[in-house]
């Protein structure tokens, strides 16, 4: 009756525990399949904090059910969530994903099985998304956005078979359709950047390679008008992620109402997160110049 949950955990025992208290406090855990994929250590100085989360695991309670999938050796975050995800859909229809650095609202899930059971058979709309950007201009309904996105999401069976995991076909693509402006959201954040960097190793991101199959497929993402997701991993304890506020919002305490609304990418949605990612930009360099002028006096 509602969507499994996939939660991805590592080492950050208590992010994990933020995240499991979070998605508790949901009307609909009790209802829901929780199913944790553990990866394991990169190095040996990792181990026992990734054994500590798995201990934690183990003691969880409050869903349906609940599924502890312990990898043996260490996948990487973007192996280890498109090796998740899709051995979530091969045996069911939907799926929510979730990783060990969000905090859900507690009306998360009732929004995205709404969603999901929404727009199920609306081949337009590849995933649901819980996580809305602190733009200056608040949203004052849910909208669609072209692409897919990251944190707290869900999609079904039918969006994640548009997944490609080649980012070189991803890139040529969007080049030869002349995409890349609208892709970057008219140069303000290098999303093809990061997809070229995939590709030369640089990162490993699986979340731009998603963002570019669901653009280049014309799917669109529903997202709420408040938000109903907290990114933690911008602490400085994460793998991926550098310290910052700037992505932090106030998590919506009511239920967010999925709605009619026309099916199509939101124009001022688009307009507003440009202007964002312009303003995450000027923020990111004005910390760099501040540790570079550090660093000079010292």
């Amino acid at each position: 009756m509602y969507s499994p949950i996939a939660l991805f955990v590592y080492k950050r025992l208590e992010h994990t525990r933020q995240a499991i208290c979070a998605l508790q406090s949901n009307d609909l855990a009790k209802d829901s399949h929780l199913i944790i994929f553990s990866d394991y250590a990169r190095s040996a100085f990792e181990v026992d904090q990734v054994l500590s989360v798995r201990e934690f695991c183990k003691s969880i309670s409050g869903f349906k059910s609940i599924e502890i999938i312990e990898r043996s050796h260490n996948l990487g975050l973007a192996a280890s969530i498109i090796a998740g995800v899709t051995e979530v859909l091969s045996k069911y229809d939907q799926i929510i994903v979730i990783e060990d650095d969000l905090v859900v609202a507690p009306y998360f899930l009732k929004f995205m099985n709404d969603g999901l059971r929404k727009y199920e058979g609306d081949e337009r709309v590849i995933s649901i998304h819980g996580y809305v950007y602190p733009t200056k201009n608040v949203p004052l309904q849910n909208f669609f956005l072209r692409g897919a996105d990251c944190w707290g999401w869900a999609t079904w069976k039918r969006g994640w078979k548009l997944f490609n995991q080649n980012g070189s076909i991803l890139i040529k693509e969007l080049k030869s359709r002349k995409l890349l402006s609208e892709f970057d959201f008219n140069g303000a954040y290098p999303f093809s950047k990061m997809l070229k960097d995939q590709i030369r190793g640089r990162n490993d991101s699986w979340a731009v390679r998603w963002y570019a199959s669901a653009f280049l497929a014309n799917g669109l993402t529903l997202y709420p008008y408040k938000s109903l997701v907290q990114n933690m991993g911008f602490d400085g304890k994460g793998s991926h992620c550098s310290p910052t506020k700037i992505f932090d919002v106030d998590l919506t305490q009511d239920p967010v109402e999925v709605t009619d609304i026309p099916i199509v990418s939101s124009a001022q949605a688009f307009a507003d997160l440009e202007k964002f990612y312009q303003g995450s930009r000027r923020s990111f360099l004005t910390r760099l110049l501040a540790k570079i002028k550090m660093v000079l006096i010292r």
